[in-house]
């Protein structure tokens, strides 16, 4: 599970795969802070703080309401960074129109509340094997 690092006509993108449970969220912060300490140019302190953060309530959702396997893509540009969490779920049904889940879940249901709180886009999408839930953050 070593992460990947490429230069795409962006200053850098990151895609992992993901270990299955409760190592998910912490390889992923883990790895994204690693990145990011490789571009500080890129992403002020303050939005990177914030980017670890989506990451890691994207991926926790990704676990908790979705089958894996389960794959990060990071991506940061100029003033913007995209986050994709894929799963192997292809349910789609509890978002609305956006790709935003409608219902939350008793004991919790605010990861994606905080994602919108910290100013990220949200979307979802089909991907080959289940959904990618994508965020964008732009600053």
């Amino acid at each position: 599970m070593d992460p990947v690092i490429a230069s795409c006509g962006c200053p850098a993108t990151l895609h992992i795969q993901l270990p299955p449970g409760g190592q998910a969220a912490r390889h992923a912060r883990r790895t994204v802070t690693e990145l990011l300490a490789l571009k500080p140019a890129v992403c002020p302190h303050a939005v990177a703080e914030d980017l670890v953060l989506i990451v890691s309530e994207l991926v926790t959702n990704a676990v908790l309401h979705a089958e894996g396997p389960y794959a990060l893509t990071v991506s940061l540009e100029d003033r913007r960074a995209g986050v994709a969490v894929t799963d192997g779920s292809t349910e789609l049904s509890e978002h609305d129109g956006k790709g935003v889940r409608q219902r939350q879940v008793e004991s919790g249901g605010r990861g994606l509340k905080i994602v919108r709180a910290l100013g990220a886009d949200l979307f979802v999408s089909r991907s080959g094997v289940g959904k990618q839930v994508i965020a964008v953050l732009t600053w």
